[in-house]
Order: C-alpha cells, then sequence, then structure tokens
C-alpha cells in the first residue's frame, strides 16, 4: 500500500476513533464540520492522464447502430452518418480515448469486414445474438443481430477525430490470427502509398496514415476471448506483438488482464512472460470491473442479484456504491503483483471497462441490449470512481467507462432522433479539469455511512474526492454518498492560500432522478456558493452529491 493510501486510512481511523469516543452520530446535528479534509499543495502524485477519462464503444445493442452510427442518409442531424448532435456534447467532456469494437464482440470481429465499399461489405453474425437479456420485443433480424459492417475502422476513426478522441482498438485474438493484427496495424498505420493496404486506406477515403496508438491484444481472454489459462493467453500475446511494425508510431499494446481482482491470473501471466524474455511490448494490462451486486442473497441470480436501476431501496443504493469502491483494492492489490516481475512498472494499469450494471428492464429501446437508465446514484458512482482513479494517478494509465450510449452506464441515451445527456456525462464534464492536471495528495476524514446489508451491519467511507492542481488553479472534487445527509466540511489547503473559490454541484432532491427525453434537464449541474478564506474552505456538501471547487490560488 502506497503512503498516500495508508496515511489516508490512518487519518479516517484516528478521526472515528475520536468521534466515536465523543459520542458523535453520523448524521448532521450542527453547522461545525463533521468531516476534515487536508489538501497537501506540496505532495504531488502524478500527472492524471486524459486517458483515465475516456469510452468504450462495443457493437452491442444500440451502442453503434442507432447510436452513434444513424448513416448518411439518416434525417437525422449527422456527419458523414455520425450522429451529430452526439458528437457535439461528447466533445465538450474532453474524451481522451474510445475503445472499440469490443468487449466480447471484438473476439469474433473480422476487421476486413469493415473496409471497401459500405454496399460490398459481408453481413455477419453480432457476436450477442443469442444473449439471454435481449427484450421479448426486440427485433430479431436488426443490424443488432445481423451487423451490416456499415461502421468499420475508417467510421470510427472519423468518429473519434470529430470528438476529438484518439482512437483504442481491440484486436481479434480468439479467432483470428496474429498475422491479420500486423495487417490491421498496417491498414491503419503505413504510409501513403507504401502498401496495398494503405492504397484501401486511401480507397475508404483516407489517404494519410491513422497513426492509431492503442492497441488491446485480446479481450477477456479468461472467458470470452478464449477461455485461456494465463499462460497460454502469455505464449498467444508474444506471437501476436511480437515484430509488430511501428510505422513511427509508438505503439501501446494492451494485455488482457484480470476479471476484477484476479491475483491469479495476473501473477501467473507476468511470471510466463518475464520468464527467459521479459515484457516486451506490454505497455498497459487491463482490468475489468463491474459494480453489479446489488440485492443481497441473490449473487447466483444473473438478474435478480444486480437490482434495478431505477428502483432500488437504501441497501441496494448503499450495495452498488460498496461494489464501485472496490476498484481502490484493486488497483492497489493488481499493482503489487505486477510490481513483483515489474519493479519498475514500466507496465501501466488500465482498466477499460467500468460501471454500473443492472438487470434488464429500462432499455431506452427494444434493441438496447444491456441498456439501463441512469440516476444520481450513478453519478455518485462516476464520481467516487474518477476521484479513485486521480488519486492513484501514479499507476493507472488509461480508463474507459462503459458504454458511450446506450448500454451500461452510458454518456447518452438515445431514441431516433432524441438524445438525452446522463446525470454520468454531467459528472464527466464536471471532472474535466482534472485532466492533464498534477494530482496532490488529498486526506479525508469522515465518519462512515452505515448501512444493513443481507441482515448484516455494513458501511461504505463518508466524504471522499481528490485533488489537481494546474499552474495557479486548484481542482478538489468531492462525492458524499449519504443518501439524506448533507456533510459539512472544513477543506484545509497546506502550502498554499485562497485568492477566490466557486462551486459546481449535481445534486438531486430524490435519489432516483434522472434525465428521459422529455426531461433531458432534470438532473444538471448547479452553482454553488462557497466560503473560503486564508487556508481554509467551509462547505456544506448536499447529500447524494458530486462537488466540484474551482480553487485560485494567491
Amino acid at each position: 500500500m502506497n503512503r498516500t493510501s495508508r496515511t489516508g486510512l490512518i487519518s479516517r481511523r484516528l478521526f472515528l476513533g475520536g468521534a466515536a469516543g465523543a459520542g458523535i452520530a453520523p448524521a448532521l446535528r450542527s453547522q461545525e464540520p463533521e468531516a476534515r479534509v487536508e489538501i497537501l499543495l506540496d505532495e504531488p502524485v502524478a500527472t492524471i492522464a486524459p486517458e483515465i477519462y475516456s469510452h468504450f464503444v462495443e457493437n452491442l445493442g444500440t451502442v453503434v447502430y442507432g447510436g452513434v452510427w444513424v448513416g448518411e442518409e439518416s434525417k437525422i442531424s449527422n456527419i458523414g452518418g455520425v450522429r451529430k448532435e452526439l458528437v457535439e456534447k461528447l466533445r465538450k467532456v474532453r474524451p481522451a480515448v474510445v475503445r472499440w469494437p469490443g468487449g466480447c464482440f471484438a473476439d469474433q470481429y473480422d476487421w476486413r469486414d469493415g473496409i471497401g465499399p459500405r454496399s460490398k461489405r459481408p453481413r455477419r453474425t453480432n457476436f450477442w445474438v443469442d444473449a439471454k437479456e435481449w427484450p421479448a420485443n426486440a427485433s430479431k433480424t436488426g443490424p443488432q443481430r445481423y451487423d451490416p459492417n456499415e461502421f468499420g475502422t475508417i467510421e470510427f476513426a472519423r468518429f473519434c477525430r470529430l470528438a476529438g478522441a484518439q482512437p483504442y482498438f481491440a484486436a481479434n485474438l480468439r479467432s483470428l490470427p496474429p498475422q491479420e493484427f500486423w495487417r490491421w496495424v498496417e491498414y491503419c498505420n503505413s504510409p501513403a502509398g507504401s502498401t496495398t493496404l494503405a492504397d484501401q486506406r486511401a480507397a475508404d477515403g483516407e489517404r494519410e496514415p491513422l497513426n492509431v496508438r492503442f492497441w488491446g491484444v485480446g479481450n477477456e481472454s479468461w472467458g470470452c476471448g478464449g477461455e485461456f489459462t494465463p499462460e497460454d493467453y502469455a505464449t498467444e500475446f508474444r506471437r501476436y506483438a511480437t515484430w509488430v511494425p511501428s510505422y513511427g508510431v509508438k505503439l501501446a499494446l494492451v494485455g488482457s488482464g484480470p476479471n476484477g481482482d484476479s491475483r491469479d491470473w495476473t501473477r501467473r501471466f507476468f511470471e510466463k512472460m518475464t520468464r527467459g524474455h521479459g515484457l516486451g511490448n506490454l505497455w498497459g494490462w487491463a482490468a475489468h470491473h463491474y459494480s453489479w451486486k446489488a440485492v443481497s442473497g441473490a449473487n447466483g441470480d444473473w438478474y435478480r442479484g444486480k437490482g434495478d436501476a431505477l428502483k432500488y431501496d437504501t441497501e441496494q443504493y448503499y450495495a452498488i456504491l460498496s461494489e464501485a469502491g472496490r476498484m481502490e483494492p484493486l488497483i492497489i492489490s493488481q499493482w503489487g503483483v505486477m510490481g513483483e516481475f515489474d519493479p519498475k512498472h514500466a507496465v501501466r494499469l488500465v482498466v477499460d471497462e467500468w460501471g454500473a450494471w443492472y438487470a434488464p428492464g429500462t432499455e431506452p429501446t427494444p434493441e438496447s441490449l444491456l441498456g439501463q437508465q441512469n440516476t444520481m446514484r450513478d453519478a455518485v458512482l462516476a464520481g467516487l470512481t474518477l476521484d479513485i482513479f486521480n488519486r492513484h494517478a501514479d499507476k493507472v494509465a488509461m480508463a474507459n467507462i462503459a458504454q458511450l450510449v446506450n448500454n451500461l452506464q452510458a454518456l447518452f441515451l438515445v431514441r431516433e432522433d432524441r438524445l438525452a445527456a446522463t446525470p454520468t456525462y454531467h459528472v464527466f464534464d464536471m471532472y474535466s479539469a482534472h485532466q492533464g492536471a498534477t494530482a496532490v495528495r488529498a486526506e479525508f476524514a469522515s465518519p462512515q455511512v452505515p448501512f444493513q446489508r443481507g441482515g448484516q451491519p455494513a458501511g461504505i467511507p463518508g466524504l471522499n474526492g481528490s485533488a489537481s492542481i494546474n499552474g495557479k488553479r486548484l481542482t478538489v472534487t468531492v462525492t458524499n454518498p449519504h443518501m439524506t445527509q448533507a456533510s459539512v466540511a472544513e477543506i484545509t489547503l497546506r502550502g498554499g492560500t485562497v485568492k477566490s473559490v466557486s462551486g459546481t454541484v449535481l445534486a438531486a432532491a430524490d435519489v432516483h432522478a434522472h434525465n428521459t427525453w422529455d426531461h433531458p434537464n432534470a438532473v444538471e449541474p448547479k452553482a454553488a456558493a462557497v466560503t473560503g478564506k486564508g487556508n481554509a474552505i467551509t462547505h456544506t456538501f448536499p447529500p447524494a452529491s458530486v462537488t466540484k471547487l474551482s480553487v485560485d490560488l494567491a
């Protein structure tokens, strides 16, 4: 455990011990601060990689067809077939990277199906055609089940360019040979006129190289990506990653890491990789973590155990946030195992799938497989998770929320020509100020929030957050996960004083509040009055809220 995490735990224990000894209940009893925050401006952690604020587009349900891609002939406003309103709103949150084509879809995708004239591209069966989660009234023949391949490599690269993001391709290791991976890199990156595939790229409308840097070598290779053992996957990774031409691009190859915090998968893969050959071209190690155990006693029930996206009680609200909080020990645990074989930590941690996952029932359209609504609970979860990534900016190089539109913890819900930005979108907008800034140590001491889980006492950390500095601008983001109680906090700056401070808060009177096409602004950020003087800021954080404090330092 690093110093920041260890000191934070000690500070929290000391505070909670003192509070218990004084008989102070977690409920807010006065306007005296119940939470203490120290921002240590002279203790930098690392630069917060903009890639932490990245996204994921899988050909799953209506993420691509009907979501990102509407086609050039559509009556829906588009730019070369890409939904215009989505691109315009996405640019605002400064997306660093977008991952495509999966996810599990990538494990059966042949990139050659998505090149050449669209009218001549083959139609293929989608990986998700037989998914049990399809609503009964979903189309049996649409593009969500039988892919027309209208949206291929060039279309995705153009979407990324429009959004201001870099593309991140997930290569098919399960069912394509290594040569096809190298050829895909050649198609994307070889100089104009240099190869037959460069000529094909030009014929497809992009003469100049796409200069794609990020490449996933397989996906979930412990599961839908081939059900490999770690040792077998290490062998395959070497075959795919050896002597891949760079074409002047510093390629960042990402390995298929564990399902959650599987130390065994990571340890065995790294051990095999370092045996005689070293880690070679491995740039990133990708873990996946979803928050989905919402209903106690239903862990074996794939549907009921996830709970509902809209109809949740107090236990289910806190259970999902508790699951999200497991991201921090996962990062620390995986980093430790990686360091056993890579003590200089040349390989960085990537979390290229994360977010909340609920039971079916709130899909924006029948074809939106694994689609779900998005409430203030999800906003708190997003803030909590992004703050974890910020606090561990020395470890996490990239993170991709799952997924961008009409799927899982989406930033956007669309249906035909209507689009609604979700509360999660607003969190990404608020937190964008952290991108490229220097994370500094932030210590939060706050009473734990108690709740009952499965009839047993449980709890989650109270007020928490992260801080970063860019020049003379300090950004502090804070989540208050308490469902019903506000939290008064005193924030002390160590190593600086306040010149001015302003606040932005995302909250709602009802924690179940969400945005719809008829009410797209039901949940949106508001300006918040903040008091700051000298080196101290005092603020009351509303229940179930996400807050950004922007501090100009003297």
